[in-house]
């Protein structure tokens, strides 16, 4: 222990440079020599001297030793080398390895790389020792880290371990470090250490911090010493933790809120096609739920091809979401067009035929991407721009799902325009008011027909699209949300558009906070319930629009 704090004292000093060799890949073959020789020692002695450097080598080197993927390999007449295993799943047949002493490929002498088998060399030895002295290197290395996720990860770990011999190094690491997150941790980390080795007045101040940086870490410290009269910090522990609960309550509240938002941005975008489709044209489509896996499997269309195309890893491989988006609104909108041509426009007022009719439709449909696409679901694969999230308040905020929000409040828009904005708009409106009347005027009302239904089945396409953005893919994806369109469209009202993002938010939030208590099938039948005695008080919804199938 002490030869890996002596040098991590060192490499604090010299915290200029490390600040600087974050901004770049270093190469520290000192280091990697050091490296070599702990190998071949293999003892925890030996790894508490490997340099503490920014070389991201030698990180990998060691994470990689403590699972066997590092090698002591000598050739025949040659020197003893140590290797890192480039394909540990090759290694029974052949795999490429890295010299640690160098960082480079091994390669014969024509230049092409060797393939080592694993009956040609033996694993490195690891015992416990050795794999604790590699993960004390690797947090504290870590906190110097490019990536900021990884330096607020090994303060937090070496906040945990509350050592003393941490407290430096935590407080250097604090005045180079300037990401916010990244500075939290760091702070609570010395916070931690000080009120567990601290005096008086150090650990006074070090429960005052922690709760002033509403630290869920140290809670349980905080409430012990609170429950201890005699404790100098009792006091400025009991309010830090009332300080955290609420701030945690708070926390719930904002979480809860958002995951409901985004939950209610999927339903209100599957509800909007069916609002249009049953709420203006009267027709009770149960193949609804298959236009959202139509979309879907677009997405998923779209994903391979541009990965095939590009490639997963090319900047323009991103693209294919708003393609997707795009595709499965044109492409379900054609799909719902042949099927009103087809079969709905000879079913109109014959709601028990229709009916039937459209639930054989989704029947034909699930069978037929079953047949193409194999019964299992698939995954579609998010680009880079859309991984990842950001924190808030503590919160996390996906990318994935503030995507999925943001194409909700624009087809929203954009379906209000059409509505309100646009001459097509204006005869669907005025068919869906009288349609006799609307006829007499000159308006089509077998094309206004014809036109909703597509539009309402593109909207559909564009929920299956967003779904796959945030679940998997398969035939029967559909189902899980086509009771949820129906409750949402009829609660809302039907035909009121209102209603219907009213609804969807009440049901997402609604579903939110129930999960937690009461599990997301009892979650799901009481809110069924309650809508059914809702719907007994007030049968026309919570907005009622006068159309033409309520005047009927």
């Amino acid at each position: 222990m002490r030869a890996l704090i002596i040098p991590a004292i060192a490499w604090t000093l010299a915290a200029g440079v490390h600040a600087v060799a974050e901004q770049s890949p270093r190469i520290d073959l000192e280091a990697r020599a050091k490296l070599e020789q702990a190998i071949l020692a293999g003892t925890e002695q030996a790894v508490d001297a490997i340099p503490l450097t920014s070389d991201e080598f030698i990180a990998r080197v060691l994470a990689s030793w403590r699972v066997g993927d590092v090698w002591v390999w000598q050739p025949d007449g040659g020197e003893t080398r140590v290797v890192l295993v480039e394909n540990p799943a090759s290694a029974v047949t052949g795999t490429t390895v890295i010299a640690v002493k160098t960082g480079e490929q091994i390669v014969d002498a024509e230049g092409r790389p060797i393939l080592l088998r694993s009956a040609d060399a033996k694993p490195a030895d690891t015992t416990s020792r050795i794999r604790r002295a590699i993960k004390r290197y690797l947090d504290v290395v870590n906190l110097a880290h490019a990536d900021w996720r990884i330096r607020r990860d090994a303060a937090s770990k070496l906040g945990a371990e509350q050592k003393l011999e941490h407290l430096e190094l935590l407080k250097s690491r604090l005045a180079l470090e300037s990401h916010r997150l990244v500075r939290r941790s760091v702070e609570e980390a010395v916070a931690m250490i000080e009120l567990a080795h601290g005096d008086a007045a150090t650990r006074q101040s070090a429960a005052r911090r922690l709760g002033e940086l509403r630290s869920q870490a140290a809670r349980d410290r905080l409430v012990e010493i609170s429950k201890n009269p005699a404790d100098p910090a009792a006091d400025e522990a009991r309010k830090s933790v009332q300080d955290i609960d609420s701030h945690a309550r708070m926390n719930l509240l904002i979480g809860t809120a958002f995951r409901g938002l985004s939950l209610a941005s999927v339903l209100l975008i599957a509800a909007l096609g069916l609002a249009v489709t049953f709420g203006l044209m009267g027709i009770i489509n149960m193949a609804h739920g298959e236009m959202i896996m139509v979309g879907a499997y677009v997405s998923y269309v779209a994903q391979r091809q541009f990965a095939a195309m590009f490639g997963p890893n090319h900047p323009a491989f991103g693209w294919y979401v708003p393609f997707s988006v795009v595709a499965a609104f044109f492409t379900t909108a054609a799909v719902g067009l042949l099927i009103e041509r087809g079969i709905i426009r000879f079913l109109y007022r014959r709601p028990l035929e229709s009916l039937l009719a459209t639930w054989g439709i989704s029947l034909f449909l699930q069978q037929t991407f079953r047949s193409i696409f194999g019964a299992a679901n698939v995954q579609v694969a998010a680009p880079a721009w859309l991984l990842g999230s950001f924190e808030w308040m503590d919160v996390i905020f996906s990318y994935t799902r503030l995507f999925v929000i943001a194409v909700a409040l624009l087809t929203v828009l954009a379906v209000w325009f059409w509505l309100n904005r646009s001459p097509a708009g204006l005869f669907v409106r005025s068919t869906t008011q009288n349609r006799a009347m609307a006829e007499c005027l000159g308006v089509r009302s077998d094309r206004v027909d014809m036109l909703t239904f597509a539009v309402g089945s593109g909207l559909a396409g564009i929920a299956g699209a967003c779904l796959a953005q945030i679940g998997n893919v398969g035939p029967s994806l559909g189902q899980a949300h086509i009771i949820d369109c129906f409750m949402i469209v009829v609660l809302g009202g039907v035909g009121n558009l209102v209603g219907t993002i009213l609804v969807s938010l009440g049901l997402g939030v609604a579903d939110q906070i129930m999960q937690p208590f009461l599990g997301a099938v009892l979650g799901k039948i009481i809110l069924l319930f309650a809508i059914i005695v809702f719907l007994q008080w007030k049968p026309a919804g919570l907005f009622p629009a006068k159309t033409r199938n309520l005047d009927s």
